[in-house]
């Protein structure tokens, strides 16, 4: 039986043991997706261990994804978002390596919630609000996917900063931020506003029209009220819950080597948030 697992502190309250376990169960895989919670410091020497104990796989979460670079070979794209949220060890197994391979599959995550609904990135304009970590993966996606970016964030000083690292793209405050978003085809909400205030929404509606694909990084809830006022607009919608599963998706087939059962990942990750 192969392990696989996560990493963060805390992660009592992960979706990913339903939803993995889920496409193990449906392709005949024999393997368990466990949880671990290491001391804040401890991130390097959790994926070492894990890799000592025949661990085959881990995802990374807060706080580790940034700590994770110093215990990995990482791949150029998570490298260059400085981040990685999956630790591949078969070329450490395999013996090609001497280190496992790290990810950054949240990227991946956010291009395929988007082809999922049709909604092409080449070409388009697109403004990604939150210069965090899921703004750095949201708006290196973006880009590597042929959009023109722009970052708006709080403090203006850190989208400057994000929008320099991202190739093309420009940054700034929210006080231009109706502006930019008129202009837009895509929208990514990569803040955590509407989370712990379900009302709260990080653009407001009038900002809001129908050519928008707006994608709600929060998943809890996951009919957020960005993505209500968005759909009243006859924008395209799409909730959080998109990004979580297919980033997951990608680990799966990284990990495995086989086409995920999509359908079923998400029938597991959709009934945990009912």
């Amino acid at each position: 039986m192969d392990v696989y697992g996560l990493i963060g502190n805390p992660v009592g309250h992960s979706l990913s043991p339903p939803m993995h376990e889920a496409g193990y169960g449906s392709l005949g895989i024999d393997a368990r997706y466990v949880t671990f919670e290491p001391a804040p410091d401890d991130a390097v020497a959790a994926i070492e261990g894990a890799g000592a104990l025949g661990v085959a796989g881990l995802n990374v979460t807060v706080p580790f994804k940034q700590d994770a670079l110093d215990a990995v070979d990482p791949a150029p794209l998570a490298e260059r978002i400085g981040a990685v949220n999956t630790v591949d060890f078969a070329p450490v197994r395999d013996g090609d390596a001497d280190r496992p391979r790290g990810h950054n599959t949240d990227a991946t995550g956010v291009k395929r919630a988007f082809s999922h609904h049709g909604v092409g990135l080449d070409g388009r304009d697109a403004v990604v609000v939150g210069a965090g970590g899921a703004g750095r993966a949201a708006a290196f996606a973006l880009a590597d996917a042929g959009a023109a970016v722009h970052v708006a964030n709080r403090t203006a000083e850190r989208a400057v900063e994000l929008a320099e690292a991202v190739p093309g793209a420009t940054g700034g405050g929210l006080d231009d931020l109706e502006g930019r978003v008129a202009g837009a085809d895509v929208l990514v909400n990569a803040t955590s506003v509407g989370m712990d205030e379900p009302e709260a929404t990080p653009v407001p509606a009038d900002h809001l029209h129908g050519d928008l694909a707006v994608l709600d990084a929060v998943y809890a809830p996951i009919d957020t009220r960005l993505l209500r006022e968005a759909a009243a607009a006859g924008a395209t919608t799409i909730d959080g819950a998109w990004m979580l599963l297919f980033q997951g998706v990608e680990a799966f087939e990284i990990w495995t080597g086989a086409d995920a059962p999509v359908d079923a990942m998400n029938a597991a990750l959709r009934a945990e948030l009912e």
